[in-house]
């Protein structure tokens, strides 16, 4: 119900409108049987990688936790920063149709477009870039993680709690600095989870900022209106904890169920269901790449920073959007 929200009055291809006035008419009516209603109205098909491999990789993500201040004070002096005034995304398509859905980020420097702004060189800068701040919360790395997860929660001095979801980003790839950290021979490769890097970044203080600026992409965000719904993903609707994920659109359609054959974090222990394609992150690219959302707070964090796990995927679609 929530992904037909989410598709409803958008071009999202043949059969789709059919599907959801199906479900609409039929959901919470006696004798209802949502498992048959999807094999009888939707289809399975595999999605494989252009090399033909049907194996890729599922991680996961949730809705951290932080605390923070609404004015910079002893102890908050993190910011967390909305999108720039002098941010410009262009849409590549409008002037190459070859390139459509792509778009760079950059800022003019007298008549020229350049790139904008990187994570170091925001640092850097600090208050003369041209972004509102938010609000100040009182740890770097919950920050950066915070960045990562594209939304969270902040509790504020005064015992209110405040939302915050992803508004914009700089237009940098993604760096993991878990990757660096092991490529530089300083965590192994089971350690880098989030739980080994904040352990690292304890350990080493007076390292942290060079290890964060190791990835140039920035994350701006947005104040959210509070409510008790999950965090609000790119199709427009609250996510739901463990049945939600992240897809690379080019490969899923937002808003498609999608069925995941993958593991539980750090085990073999199988963890198969539908779920619901509802996110993209700006790490998830690719056909068989999924970022699993575990819901909020510690429990959800835990699970999400040891997920690194390898799995398969089907896409169910109605008959009329069968692929070519």
């Amino acid at each position: 119900m929530a992904s037909c929200r989410g598709v409803a009055g958008k071009p999202h291809g043949p059969g789709w409108k059919r599907v959801c006035d199906l479900a609409w008419a039929a959901d919470g009516k006696p004798g209802h049987d949502p498992r048959r209603f999807f094999e009888n109205q939707l289809k399975p098909y595999a999605i494989q990688a252009a090399d033909g491999n049907a194996t890729g990789l599922v991680t996961g993500y949730y809705e951290p936790l932080l605390r923070g201040s609404r004015t910079r004070a002893k102890g908050f002096e993190q910011p967390v920063r909305g999108v720039p005034d002098d941010l410009l995304t262009i849409d590549l398509g409008t002037v190459f149709p070859e390139l459509k859905d792509k778009r760079v980020r950059g800022r003019l420097e007298g008549n020229k477009v350049v790139p904008y702004w990187s994570r170091a060189e925001i640092a850097a800068r600090g208050d003369k870039v041209p972004a509102r701040t938010l609000l100040y919360v009182d740890d770097a790395v919950e920050l950066f993680f915070l960045q990562v997860q594209g939304s969270g929660r902040v509790n504020l001095p005064d015992g209110t709690t405040i939302r915050l979801n992803y508004a914009d980003q700089n237009g940098y790839p993604y760096q993991s600095i878990g990757r660096v950290l092991v490529d530089r021979g300083e965590l192994k490769l089971e350690e880098a989870s989030m739980q080994g890097i904040q352990a690292w970044a304890r350990a080493n203080p007076g390292r942290l900022d060079e290890l964060l600026n190791a990835n140039p992409s920035y994350v701006f965000f947005r104040e959210a209106p509070n409510s008790n719904g999950g965090p609000v993903g790119a199709l427009g609707v609250p996510l739901t904890a463990e049945r939600s994920i992240a897809v690379d659109p080019r490969s899923v359609p937002l808003g498609a169920p999608v069925f995941l054959a993958t593991t539980r974090p750090n085990s073999a222990r199988p963890l198969n269901r539908l779920v619901l394609a509802q996110d993209t992150g700006s790490a998830i690219k690719g056909a068989v790449r999924a970022d699993f959302f575990w819901g909020f707070g510690k429990e959800a964090g835990e699970q999400a920073g040891r997920m690194k796990q390898s799995g398969r995927m089907w896409v169910l679609l109605p008959p009329e959007a069968a692929p070519k």
